[in-house]
């Protein structure tokens, strides 16, 4: 006998549920890095490698399979990704080397870009016209649902024996338990042809927007490479560089940083996009700044009170780099522009985390932080920098365009430039 199908609102929060469970067990390995690397005996470059690989099938998978759902249906991509999921727990419980969690890894990240557009599908799906909450929900759940995750397992490392096999048999029976519940979700998206066809990836920025485009490039390389060095080396970076050991406090560290950036997104939410940009990316780059002084300093409240800021950046400087990019894009250019941003903001998530892992096994994990932060900082500072000349190239074409339709004998050029979105 089928399980009953829960009504509009159950199913819009079940959705929320599944989706912050799924991105607390991505967050939960970041805590677990210094113990497998006391048990495995690697190096940095080899922690980062295995941070890395999950970002990139996750990108993978998210081009591949992210649009499966429209033809297949929401329900059996769920079910599948939660499956899934559920497969890559078991792989890092019974993991015994490093080649066994470069495994898990890379199928968390597949069932993780399985599972991001679906489950964010199925809450636009299931959200009341009314109220919609379905774009809040999934700006605002990656970083609550990461923070629960390192949190939740820095905790049990300090305060439970056995740490990874408690946490990956207990997160293998709830995701087992949350495939289940996936199968009383509505079916939101009747299955239609083109399945084989949206498996091949697509990526484009359409002309119009290209240089909006490359205006929110910088904001968005510069947060996603903060939120890649925080959730693969915060912990090591806390413990080697200030002698804190407690594997809760590099969790609070994540915590500090994505747990604002998701505040940053509820609060700036009714901002205009270029203005959330240019004021994220400014606080963004005081905050960085913040954590360079730290390290030199060798202040921890510094550092974490530096997460705080940089993570409020985070937030508004995405939020405002998506909403300007997509400014104006026409509905059937909205996957493509999208893919292209995501593509952007993994490939900054994990290459660049890698490299400093590399990198610190020659010059030292605080030399690395503070020249990656510095970087950081030139980047946000080019976005509000790209904004500013932005704006100036669409007065210089609206004042062009005013005094072409005001030339006598001129036909045809009596309508202004578009000026580009200024901040409301």
């Amino acid at each position: 006998m089928a399980p009953p199908t829960l009504r509009r609102d159950p199913a819009f929060w079940t959705a929320a549920g599944l989706l912050l469970l799924v991105l607390a067990a991505s967050g939960v390995p970041t805590p677990l890095y210094r113990v497998y690397q006391e048990q495995f005996g690697f190096g940095p470059g080899t922690l980062t490698a295995v941070f890395g690989i999950y970002a990139l099938a996750l990108l993978a998978a998210l081009l591949v399979v992210g649009g499966l759902s429209d033809h297949v249906g929401r329900r059996p991509v769920l079910v599948g990704g939660l499956l899934l999921q559920a497969a890559s727990m078991v792989v890092f419980l019974t993991a015994d080397s490093v080649g066994w969690l470069l495994t898990a890894r890379v199928v968390q990240g597949l069932s993780m870009g399985a599972l991001t557009g679906t489950l964010g599908a199925m809450l636009l799906d299931n959200q009341r016209p009314a109220r919609p909450l379905g774009p809040l929900v999934n700006s605002a759940g990656p970083g609550i649902g990461l923070s629960l995750g390192a949190v939740g397992a820095g905790l049990v490392v300090e305060h439970v024996a056995s740490p990874t096999r408690w946490l990956f048999a207990v997160l293998t029976a709830v995701l087992l338990l949350a495939a289940v519940a996936a199968t009383t979700l509505p079916e939101t998206s009747p299955r239609r042809p083109g399945a084989l066809g949206s498996l091949r990836p697509s990526v484009r920025v359409p002309r119009p927007q290209r240089a909006a485009f490359l205006t929110a490039l910088p904001a968005i390389v510069a947060a996603w490479a903060l939120g890649g060095l925080y959730l693969s080396l915060g912990p090591s970076l806390v413990a080697g560089v200030f002698g804190i050991d407690d594997h809760l406090v590099g969790s609070l560290l994540v915590l500090a940083m994505q747990g604002t950036a998701a505040l940053a997104a509820v609060l700036g939410r009714d901002l205009a996009p270029e203005r959330a940009m240019v004021l994220g990316a400014s606080v963004f780059a005081v905050g960085v700044t913040g954590t360079i002084a730290a390290l030199v300093g060798g202040a921890v409240a510094v550092l974490f009170a530096s997460a705080v800021v940089s993570g409020l950046g985070f937030g508004l400087a995405f939020l405002g780099a998506v909403a300007t990019a997509s400014a104006g894009v026409a509905p059937g250019e909205r996957a493509g522009l999208l893919s292209s941003v995501f593509v952007a903001g993994y490939l900054s998530f994990s290459v660049p985390a890698v490299v400093a892992g590399v990198a610190a096994g020659a010059v030292g994990l605080e030399t690395v932080t503070e020249v990656y932060a510095a970087v950081l900082v030139a980047l946000s500072l080019g976005a509000v920098l790209g904004v500013r000349l932005r704006r100036r190239a669409g007065a210089a074409e609206a004042a062009d365009g005013a005094v072409a339709g005001a030339a006598p004998g001129v036909r045809g050029l009596g309508r202004t430039a578009p000026s580009a979105q200024r901040p409301g």
